[in-house]
Parts: structure tokens; C-alpha cells; sequence
């Protein structure tokens, strides 16, 4: 049996193949090393993935790619975590922008773009990942991420910066006031989270001007920043991956136009993919 997981700081999604060919999905809480330690990364996978860690005695291969998972220290963290629970399986671990580009680009050249709960951006070679400058998390980067999106929302809300009819619904959905944002983001193991949480309501408002304005903005600065930061960004396609870049794919299609970037895959969760890159792999 072959157990891959793709992980953000929301969420991790996990596929294993069974012996027979059939696959079983499970979704856990994110686990990113960098807010997490070990403990509490173990505790998470106890309480959440009971029927997962059911097969622990057959599964062989373990391939895990994660937000947070870009240098050694933090691969220990994870590995160590998973090696409690699995203690008979091969354990992989690597970075979530690898994992992308595996499931987007494959074997070919290419920009691979994370819109989840945070941003990030590599260029992959065909065979290994280039990360740039970038990444630097959701107090200093992130941009056109949830949570960057979910600053925004709350940001203008508390500032009353909103249109009074949004705001008004913005305040029925959440009833957030300064108090609980600053407990929320300064005294909770996952901020990140927290803030990203709310660019759910640019849903709900996507039709005004203020949404549109704001998409446009976020994920304008994502581009600029990011993808703009590689000279030969405009010869390549550029794959997006994550929540963010699916729901609001006719926008980020729309600012890539704008901006000569050649959008490729725009995928909400890897997973599926990332399985059958490894089991082609494995399988060469």
C-alpha cells in the first residue's frame, strides 16, 4: 500500500491505494511544521484519522508533501510524527511545491503557483523544483492567498472600510470584533488559518464591485510579485493549485491575461494527480 498526502496549513488530504486498485481518501487538519511540533502533530492524526492509522501495518510507503516542509529541520519534525504512527513504512517528505509540480507539470518545464491558504510559486525543470525568493508566510508574503484575502476583508471591516450592505453582512456571518482577532492571531498555534478562513465571504460577495476589486488586487500582487520576479515567466506555462486559484479561476484568468502570464492547470486539490505521479514513477 501507497499513502500520499498533500498538506496546507488548513488542511491535509491524504490518498491511499489499496492492493486491489481501489483508493480511500481521508482529510485531516494541516499540518505545517512550522506551527506545529511533533506532539501536536501526532495528537492531530490520532483524533482525526483513526480509520487511516487502521491500515499502519500495511502500508509501505509513505510520500508526504507539505506547506512548511522546505528545510530539513521541519522534514524531521513530520517524519518523526508519521514514524510514531507508521512505524513499519518508508516515510518521504518534502515540500508541497514539489508535490504540486508533480501534479501539474509532470515531467515538463514549468511554473507552479500554490493559492491556498497562503502562495508560493517554484519553477520546476522537469525534474527538480527552483524555489525563488518568495514564500516568506503570512506576516510578510502569501499575497493573493485566503489569507491575504481574509486580512483584507477583516482589516477593512474593523476599519469600516466596507460598503455598509457588506459589512453589515460580513458582521451577521462572523460577529468577529478587535478582541477576538487579536487572540485569534497573536495567541493561537495557527493564524494563518484563522485569517484565511474568512475569504470564504468573497463568495458570497463575488458579484460587487468591492470582491471584484479586491480579487483583482490580491491576485494582481501575487503576480507582480511572484511570477513577474522570473524573466523567462512569459515562455512557460504557469499551473495554480489550490482553493483560492479554483474558485476564483475566471478572475486569476482574467489578471494573467492581463498580464501576458500563460495559465496552464488550475486544480483545487492535487491529490488525485500527485497519486498517479508516484505510482507512475514507482511503477518506472
Amino acid at each position: 500500500m501507497i499513502l500520499v498526502a498533500d498538506s496546507g496549513s488548513s488542511k491535509t488530504d491524504w490518498l491511499l491505494k489499496l492492493p486491489s486498485g481501489e483508493a480511500k481518501q481521508f482529510r485531516t487538519a494541516g499540518l505545517n511544521p512550522y506551527f506545529l511540533a511533533e506532539k501536536e502533530i501526532v495528537k492531530i492524526l490520532h483524533e482525526q484519522a483513526t480509520d487511516m492509522i487502521a491500515y499502519a501495518a500495511d502500508i509501505k510507503e509513505i510520500y508526504f508533501f507539505g506547506a512548511g516542509c522546505s528545510s530539513p529541520d521541519r522534514h524531521e519534525i513530520v517524519t518523526n510524527a508519521l514514524s510514531q504512527l507508521f512505524p513499519k513504512s518508508y516515510i518521504s517528505v518534502d515540500s508541497d511545491l514539489l508535490g504540486c509540480a508533480y501534479a501539474t507539470c509532470g515531467h515538463q518545464k514549468g511554473f507552479c503557483c500554490v493559492l491556498g491558504t497562503g502562495s508560493n510559486i517554484s519553477f520546476f525543470d522537469g525534474e527538480d523544483i527552483h524555489a525563488g525568493q518568495h514564500g516568506l508566510g503570512f506576516v510578510l508574503g502569501d499575497e493573493g492567498s485566503g489569507t491575504w484575502f481574509g486580512k483584507a476583508l477583516i482589516t477593512d471591516f474593523l476599519y469600516g472600510r466596507m460598503p455598509k450592505e457588506i459589512g453589515t453582512s460580513f458582521d451577521a456571518d462572523y460577529h468577529i470584533t478587535k478582541e477576538i482577532v487579536i487572540k485569534n492571531v497573536y495567541q493561537t498555534s495557527n493564524p494563518n488559518a484563522f485569517l484565511a478562513s474568512f475569504s470564504k465571504f468573497l463568495s458570497k460577495i463575488r458579484a460587487t464591485d468591492y470582491a471584484q476589486t479586491l480579487l483583482h488586487s490580491g491576485l494582481t500582487e501575487f503576480i507582480e510579485t511572484n511570477i513577474k520576479s522570473y524573466p523567462q515567466y512569459s515562455k512557460y506555462k504557469c499551473h495554480f493549485v489550490g482553493s483560492i486559484a479554483f474558485v476564483f479561476a475566471d478572475e486569476l484568468k482574467k489578471v494573467c491575461e492581463q498580464n501576458d502570464v500563460h495559465p496552464g492547470k488550475i486544480i483545487r486539490q492535487p491529490i488525485h494527480d500527485l497519486m498517479d505521479f508516484i505510482l507512475s514513477r514507482e511503477a518506472g
